[in-house]
């Protein structure tokens, strides 16, 4: 015989088990209203699930130096070209000085050597005259054999000087392209001495403090590339041998799903991931999971800088069929008008 208990101590549970029940039966309405929440995709579309990234960019150093100053912080947007950091330059600049005196005292030295050649080619026309002179008086016997010969050899003589007279400007003008590549090549050194970005972005990472001696190669800066902004998914077997490059896709964010952004696959992996190294069977193959990279348009990551985060989850839906025909819900949808 079945020993029930008290009519007291049904009493007392019976609030429980109706909060129990109550309980489930949400839960079961939630899963369902998830579960059957959205209708199902057409068959040329594949929905998967990532997080938006962007290329990370290091602004690094390219020579040992204290760091002065850091002018950005933390979630700043820069432009390309904004300076982001400076390295103490006091000795570079004291060679640049140092380089840019040798270049002067090279091209004083070269305009010395072109009057010298100015002046051994007057010295030679003069000799080239004497001589014509000396053979015409000679022919005519006013003048003896002795001083034509000595005519002679003041030309030569004046030949050989102006002959070391142009090697002299030509070792001049050597000096002064050698001051002037030095000078170039320590203006080159003291400009990497300023951190500037190469691109516009978003500061990510601060590495580094105003004072600390870094070696070379050492991070100061750590950029987004807000013009180059992706999801990665991974994909079976099945669909990557479906997928095209460039294909088109749609990104719905979590944190905004009323707008459906436009991408389209830039990569593919060539090889499989999270897979045993040797496949074997069909079942085996059809589990491997290749990694794929949807890319946003740049335009459209210009005109929504100031929103475009990383790190924020979202659906990929991916177009495997490229004659398939977009639904009304996945139809390109932006704000009006970017945030400012």
């Amino acid at each position: 015989m079945w020993h029930l208990g008290s009519p007291t101590r049904l009493s007392r549970r019976t609030p429980l088990l109706v909060l129990l029940v109550g309980l489930l039966a949400f839960a079961g309405g939630a899963a369902w209203w998830r579960l059957g929440r959205e209708p199902p995709l057409p068959e040329g579309i594949w929905r998967t699930h990532g997080r938006s990234e962007a290329r990370r960019i290091d602004i690094a150093t390219r020579f040992a130096g204290r760091l002065v100053e850091v002018l950005v912080r933390e979630g700043d947007r820069v432009e390309a070209g904004q300076v982001m950091a400076r390295l103490d330059s006091s000795e570079v600049e004291a060679r640049l000085r140092e380089a840019e005196a040798a270049l002067h005292q090279a091209e004083q030295v070269l305009t010395e050597a072109r009057a010298l050649e100015r002046r051994r080619e007057s010295e030679l026309a003069f000799a080239i005259h004497e001589l014509e002179r000396a053979q015409s008086l000679g022919e005519r016997g006013f003048t003896p054999g002795q001083v034509v010969d000595l005519r002679r050899t003041q030309k030569a003589t004046a030949e050989a000087a102006i002959a070391a007279a142009r090697a002299g400007v030509q070792r001049a003008e050597a000096a002064i392209a050698a001051a002037r590549a030095t000078v170039e090549r320590i203006r080159s050194d003291l400009a990497e001495y300023t951190l500037r970005a190469p691109k516009a972005g978003r500061v990510q990472y601060r590495l580094a403090e105003p004072g600390e001696v870094l070696a070379p190669g050492a991070r100061v800066v750590s950029l987004l590339d807000l013009e180059d902004v992706y999801m990665v998914v991974f994909v079976p077997t099945a669909v990557t041998g479906r997928l095209r490059f460039g294909a088109e896709a749609r990104i719905v964010f979590d944190a905004a799903p009323r707008w459906v952004v436009p991408a389209s696959v830039h990569f593919v992996a060539a090889e499989a991931q999270f897979t045993p190294r040797y496949v074997e069977t069909e079942a085996e193959r059809e589990k491997l999971m290749f990694r794929v990279q949807v890319r946003i348009p740049e335009a459209i990551l210009r005109a929504y800088a100031d929103i475009v985060k990383t790190g924020v989850p979202g659906t990929v839906y991916l177009a495997i069929d490229p004659n398939v025909v977009w639904p009304e819900r996945l139809a390109v949808r932006l704000a009006d008008v970017p945030p400012g």
